[in-house]
């Protein structure tokens, strides 16, 4: 079975990671290659066990449109969106036995090197993977 871990995000927190005053004590190059080292320990864990299905980081919320309707008609938005509010910022793919070692999998980021006011807040989603739409009505 397929299972989708998500990670979310806010500008604040992408601002952070790049050195920009949000109010909040900015992330050291340390911080951020602490934890840029971990993400790749993580994958290639996971591309060894062949639970790896495929990952990707999203960039900052500031670059994102929103597409939408409003009176029938369609309407984009550019970002930036309110700087705490949260998107997604990236997700794996893995492909294990259950639900509950995928849920394994992703406690795994709770140990994601990061400042404590960031690790205080973070959280991920596991979701499975539908393949068919016959799958959806379960």
């Amino acid at each position: 079975m397929k299972y989708m871990i998500l990670t979310y995000a806010s500008q604040q927190d992408y601002d952070g990671m790049s050195g920009k005053d949000t109010g909040k004590p900015a992330w050291t190059a340390e911080d951020f290659a602490a934890m840029g080292a971990f993400m790749e320990k993580f994958n290639a864990d996971l591309a060894e066990s062949g639970e790896l299905v495929e990952t990707r980081a999203l960039a900052a919320p500031v670059l994102t449109r929103r597409l939408g309707s409003k009176d029938g008609a369609s309407v984009v938005t550019d970002g930036p969106y309110a700087e705490t509010q949260e998107v997604l910022a990236g997700y794996w793919i893995v492909e294990c036995e259950s639900f509950d070692r995928a849920t394994e999998i992703a406690s795994r980021l709770g140990d994601t090197p990061a400042p404590e006011f960031v690790r205080a807040t973070a959280y991920a989603d596991i979701r499975p993977v539908v393949e068919g739409r016959d799958e959806m009505l379960d």
